[in-house]
């Protein structure tokens, strides 16, 4: 059978046709524009669907279902909360379904990046999986017993959100010691700010020009893998909080494998030997097997995938 995905974001609207193995057919894609009206919006990604189907040479009666990846919370055919998009209770289903008649499925992009990857990734051929996106901020993606997971209201991922520490750095959620404030690019560079102000002869002020407001987390990462002292222990900080997190989510869900995204997971082994080695001592019951910690290996393609398969988990 075949699917269409679709991938929302703030930037861009990217849509592929998909097959059950989670093989892409086709994509297409067109800006967001997102200081339309969300009826704007919609009519779009109809078009895309359509287009979609028409460069992989099918007709869209040949779709089984149509299924959207949202930077947001979704419940019930309603995006209750997308904050890219500046949009609140928006009856996304309904409206998409102006223009076509296929069922339609949407949830949380990370929670279909992740599904994707239990699928057609590094998490393939599990039951119980947890992908989490080392970005701007930190998103998460569940999958139990083989189906997405998004909890009783659609909050359920929401990993990001969890607090790591209590009266911690304020959150843009409006609470305060988020593990996204200590666990994302955006924490690695505010670390490695404040340690060029302490610590100015770091390697890491030739990487950026000696402006400190040019440094990103890539520079930080890459002077830590030389060995400059003052971006290893910024580098060494943020892996703590992402084992402490892991070992969090193996305490309370013992899913079968743990995948690394998003930008900071093109690190690749040095931030994945790391976190495994932080994670190691700090699990709760020693010698016991535990839950495989990979990088994710689909990219930018896991949302389109993860969207379009959720019409096949139905």
């Amino acid at each position: 059978m075949l699917y269409i995905g679709v991938d929302l974001g703030g930037t861009d609207i990217k849509v592929g046709v998909v097959s059950e193995k989670g093989e892409i057919l086709s994509k297409v894609s067109a800006p967001t524009l997102r200081e339309r009206p969300y009826q704007a919006v919609v009519a779009d990604i109809a078009s895309l669907c359509k287009l979609a189907a028409e460069k992989a040479g099918v007709k869209m009666e040949d779709i089984a279902a149509i299924g959207a990846g949202v930077p947001g919370i979704c419940k019930g055919g309603m995006i209750a909360f997308c904050t890219n998009l500046f949009w609140r209770d928006i009856p996304f289903v309904q409206e998409l379904h102006k223009y076509v008649s296929q069922p339609v499925y949407i949830d949380n992009d990370a929670t279909v990046a992740g599904y994707a990857e239990s699928i057609a990734g590094v998490s393939a051929g599990t039951q119980s999986s947890v992908f989490l996106t080392l970005g701007t901020g930190v998103g998460g993606g569940i999958v139990l017993h083989g189906r997405p997971y998004s909890g009783a209201h659609g909050i359920g991922s929401e990993i990001g959100h969890m607090i790591l520490k209590m009266d911690g750095e304020p959150c843009t959620c409006g609470n305060n010691g988020c593990l996204e404030r200590y666990a994302s690019a955006t924490a690695i560079i505010r670390e490695g700010r404040r340690a060029l102000e302490k610590e100015p002869g770091s390697l890491m002020m030739e990487k950026c020009g000696a402006d400190p407001e040019k440094l990103d987390a890539k520079m930080v990462i890459d002077c830590a893998k030389a060995g400059d002292p003052t971006a290893k222990r910024v580098f060494d900080a943020y892996v703590h909080a992402v084992a402490a997190s892991i070992v969090s989510i193996i305490n309370i869900l013992d899913p079968q494998v743990i995948v690394l995204g998003g930008g900071v997971s093109k690190a690749g082994e040095f931030l994945l030997n790391a976190v495994r080695e932080a994670v190691e001592p700090m699990i709760f019951m020693k010698g016991m097997p535990y839950t495989r910690i990979e990088l994710a290996k689909l990219g930018a393609d896991a949302g389109m995938i993860g969207a379009a398969l959720l019409g096949h988990v139905e």
